[in-house]
C-alpha cells in the first residue's frame, strides 16, 4: 500500500511556494513601509510589528496542525505536543462512534474509534504531554458514554483514574500513562474503542477516513503470534 499523508490544513506549511509566498508578501509590505513611513523610527516599528505578526500567524497554524500518516504497516498521528503510532497488526477494528438516545435511535458522533488488541505498544509510543491533552480533550466523550452506560460509579472517580495499570505483558504503568490506559478501558466499555480521532482533525468526512483506514487494515500483514 502506498504511503498517504493527511492533514487538517488544506495548505502544507512546508511547501516551497508557501515559504517563498510569505517572504514575497513580507518584502512587498516592507517596501510599502519604506515608501510610506515618514520617519526611519516608524519604519523600524512597523517592520518589527510585521515580523511579530508573521511569526505569530505561523506559530498558531503549526499549533493547530494535525497530521496523519498511513503506511502498509502502521497508522500515526502527529500534533504540536507529540504523536502516537500503532501497527495495523495491533488494530482489531475501526469505525465511527455512535450514541444511542433515549428513543433507542443511534446517531453518529464526531469521533472515529480504534480498538486495539494490546495497549502496550500505544502506551509506549505516546508522550506524557499528549497523554495529558487526550485526557482533557476527550472528557465530553467520556461523560456521554458514562451517561449512556452507567457502571455504578461516579463520573468524578473515572475521569482521572490514577490507579496503576498492569499490561498483559506484566509491565506496570503509573502516572499519566496509567491514567490514559484506565481511560481507554472505560471508553472501550462505553463506546467499544480505545483510541479516538476527532472528525475536526480530518481533511475528509468520517466515513471516507474509516473506509481508507479499513483498506490498509485489510491489506496489512497479520500480527506475529507471540502469545
Amino acid at each position: 500500500m502506498q504511503t498517504v499523508h493527511l492533514s487538517n490544513h488544506y495548505i502544507d506549511l512546508q511547501t516551497p511556494w508557501i515559504k517563498w509566498g510569505a517572504i514575497g508578501l513580507f518584502g512587498i509590505l516592507f517596501c510599502l513601509t519604506l515608501w510610506l513611513a515618514p520617519t526611519p523610527y516608524l519604519v523600524v516599528v512597523i517592520v518589527c510589528l510585521l515580523l511579530i505578526l508573521f511569526g505569530l500567524s505561523y506559530w498558531l497554524l503549526r499549533l493547530s496542525l494535525v497530521q496523519f500518516t498511513l503506511t502498509a504497516t502502521h497508522l500515526s498521528q502527529q500534533v504540536a505536543k507529540g504523536g502516537w503510532v500503532i501497527k495495523w497488526s495491533n488494530v482489531q477494528s475501526i469505525g465511527v462512534c455512535e450514541y444511542q438516545n433515549a428513543e433507542g435511535w443511534c446517531k453518529p458522533l464526531p469521533w472515529i474509534g480504534i480498538r486495539l488488541k494490546h495497549y502496550e505498544p500505544y502506551l509506549e509510543s505516546i508522550c506524557p504531554r499528549l497523554a495529558s491533552d487526550i485526557l482533557m480533550s476527550q472528557r465530553a466523550l467520556l461523560y456521554l458514554g458514562a451517561k449512556q452506560n452507567p457502571m455504578g460509579v461516579q463520573f468524578e472517580d473515572i475521569i482521572l483514574d490514577a490507579l496503576p495499570y498492569q499490561a498483559s505483558n506484566g509491565k506496570q504503568y503509573s502516572g499519566l500513562k496509567a491514567m490514559l490506559a484506565n481511560r481507554m478501558r472505560y471508553q472501550r466499555e462505553f463506546h467499544g474503542y480505545d483510541i479516538y480521532i476527532s472528525t475536526a482533525d480530518l481533511d475528509r468526512d468520517a466515513e471516507d477516513f474509516v473506509g481508507l483506514a479499513r483498506r490498509y487494515l485489510a491489506a496489512a500483514e497479520p500480527e506475529p503470534n507471540h502469545h
